[in-house]
């Protein structure tokens, strides 16, 4: 090697990007994710057992999917290959099995083939692994960012371990900027000072992304330097080094889900500020505002119902308002909204009824409507002997008479709560159970 290829790759390596500098190789230096990796967990048993199995990574950006698979190739005797299943096809995977098939024929090798961003690879492409994970020629990774429930085979992953990587914690970050300083052979031989304001800046910005936290470091160090060389990061540098904050929230993804999830158990739960946390969470990271407003409509059906009726009124009324207002003003409709539907009194009992009945229409028999209760009006019905139906407004509002078919009299389905309005309707219930016993009394004697 001549003085000018060493000359290039020391240009290279000081040029990489600070997160690749610090790419750790070992367990020892990974940073987080100890509920897999730390003393005595599974991965961290593996890899000291030398016993590799197929496994999806599965977590946000930058939580170290990419560099926990190269730390285990680096710590096993298999050999490692990797794709990208951005930008490969049946050709590159085809290729990748050969060199697998050879280690194994001629250095009694396995290998590990790690696929970044395996979602993206469609049905027929993740179909081709299967026999190769199956048979073992191959230790397959996958990463990604997407539940790999709903975006890989169920026959590939039911092969595979799922394990999830979780949003690396402040400790997990602040462990970062100071191993940036002291150990990135960059960094470590520059006169740096970061406030420590600046850092917790820096760690809420980044939302857990180990990535983009050294990349606006980087960009924060590189962009500061005074006349003697001493670099000090504030607040304020930090603030202009970051373009937005890094959000892991994805309207495609389960996390989407995740978050609308929480924001109906929080109204649920009546708890208002949680409830408008998810809110914001959600008009912040571009969630269409309709939906949240549908889902605020079911919920007061399903979750409020006639505990408080005039819930489905004001959450209808919030959806016609978002849609002729839009954002940025839509945000305080719904806020509005949230608080008026988290704070009323619940009752599903509306909700439970409905369940209970569709149910029951599913599994019994369909029968025909009495007699008495057919529409008049069609011309066949003229040939249908019916029995007299009474019109309850011809007795005063009430007349007991049977409505259900004959096989199903007796089924009750709404079981009403003594909630708000629906102490109401209990009462109406009571009453009418009172003049059938007064009235059954009148026809015994």
């Amino acid at each position: 090697m001549d003085l000018f290829e060493i000359n290039r790759k020391n240009q290279l390596e000081k040029s990489k990007p600070l997160a690749d500098r610090l790419r750790p190789t070992s367990l020892e230096d990974f940073v987080g994710q100890t509920h897999l990796v730390g003393d005595g967990k599974i991965i961290n048993r593996m890899i000291k057992a030398d016993r590799i199995y197929s496994m999806i990574l599965y977590g946000p950006p930058g939580v170290g999917k990419t560099t926990l698979s190269y730390i285990i190739s680096n710590s096993t005797s298999m050999a490692f290959e990797k794709l990208s299943a951005v930008t490969s096809g049946i050709k590159d995977i085809k290729e990748k099995i050969q060199i697998a098939k050879d280690n194994l024929s001629y250095e009694s090798k396995k290998t590990i083939l790690f696929i970044d961003e395996i979602h993206r690879f469609n049905k027929s492409q993740q179909d081709y692994l299967l026999p190769y994970v199956e048979d073992g020629t191959i230790i397959l990774i996958g990463a990604t960012t997407e539940n790999p429930y709903f975006e890989v085979n169920k026959a590939l992953i039911s092969r595979m371990y799922v394990f999830e990587l979780k949003a690396l914690e402040e400790k997990d970050l602040l462990k970062l900027i100071d191993i940036s300083l002291k150990k990135d052979p960059v960094l470590k031989t520059m006169d740096i000072e970061i406030e420590d304001f600046a850092k917790q800046t820096l760690i809420k910005y980044s939302n857990g992304d180990s990535r983009a936290l050294l990349n606006a470091l980087e960009i924060a160090i590189f962009s500061e330097n005074d006349n003697n060389g001493r670099i000090y990061i504030d607040d304020e540098i930090i603030k202009n080094s970051i373009v937005k904050k890094i959000s892991i929230y994805d309207r495609n993804s389960d996390r989407h889900y995740d978050t609308i999830s929480a924001f109906i158990k929080s109204m649920r739960g009546s708890d208002v500020d949680a409830a408008i946390y998810y809110l914001a969470k959600m008009i912040e990271n571009g969630e269409d505002i309709k939906f949240i407003a549908r889902r605020m409509l079911i919920f007061a059906a399903e979750d409020i119902g006639n505990a408080n009726p005039n819930a489905i009124i004001l959450a209808n009324s919030v959806f016609e308002a978002i849609d002729k207002v839009g954002l940025p003003e839509a945000s305080i409709i719904l806020s509005e909204g949230v608080i008026y539907l988290t704070t009323c009194k619940k009752d599903n009992s509306s909700y439970l009824a409905i369940n209970k009945a569709l149910n029951f229409v599913r599994n019994n028999r369909d029968y025909e409507v009495p007699n008495k209760l057919k529409d008049t009006h069609y011309k066949a019905s003229k040939n249908i002997v019916k029995d007299k139906y009474k019109y309850p407004h011809d007795f005063g509002g009430y007349v007991k008479q049977d409505y259900l078919p004959d096989k199903y009299k007796g089924l009750k389905f709404y079981e009403p709560k003594p909630i708000g309005y629906e102490k109401e309707i209990i009462e109406f219930l009571e009453k009418i159970k009172e003049m059938e016993n007064i009235n059954g009394d009148k026809e015994s004697n």
